[in-house]
């Protein structure tokens, strides 16, 4: 059984009755798609996934076509505008990944001592204070959420949470690059 039969079966008993149509136009319409979809892309499987996603998409809009006799016409419409849309993302993914290969990485390689200092650090703040760095910046509440739960006001959540970064911010070390030498 080839790609063209197990699309039309499956086109078949979505769309019921109407399977013997909707399998012609597939055999008639489905392998210029493809070729036409090879000729932009280059890549024998992404056009022919590309013309199978615009025939799935135009057969879908059949009944909408203002002239469906121009049914090859539309689907071709489509296989170009796939095309477009796959570089399109091609060419998104490529500058996001261009723009993120000079970022330094966050988090690639943790500072365990770092952690255990920090977590020595807030274990010290008295518990109200704690607990809004926690709900703020650990379980990434609002301050309204984080009010809710430690049953005061926002304006008191942002206090507690500003006192408690003051203290950490003195006890905790700063980096070596960072420390001042005498």
């Amino acid at each position: 059984m080839g790609r063209a039969d197990i699309v039309g079966s499956a086109v078949s008993e979505d769309l019921g009755t109407q399977a013997g149509p909707i399998e012609e136009l597939y055999v008639r319409h489905v392998p210029a798609a493809t070729r036409l979809a090879l000729l932009i892309t280059h890549d024998e499987h992404l056009a022919e996934d590309i013309a199978e996603d615009a025939f799935l998409r135009t057969v879908g809009r059949f009944r909408h076509l203002r002239r469906p006799e121009s049914f090859e016409a539309y689907l071709r419409r489509a296989v170009v505008n796939r095309c477009t849309s796959h570089f399109r993302r091609q060419r998104l993914a490529r500058a996001y990944v261009q723009r993120e290969r000079g970022r330094p990485a966050i988090g690639a390689e943790p500072d365990l001592g770092r952690r255990d200092e920090l977590r020595a650090a807030l274990a010290e703040l008295p518990a109200r204070q704690r607990a809004a760095v926690v709900l703020r910046y650990y379980a990434d509440l609002s301050e309204e959420q984080a009010g809710d739960a430690l049953r005061c006001s926002p304006a008191a959540v942002r206090s507690l949470v500003a006192r408690a970064m003051e203290t950490l911010r003195t006890r905790i070390h700063p980096d070596p690059e960072e420390r001042e030498e005498p």
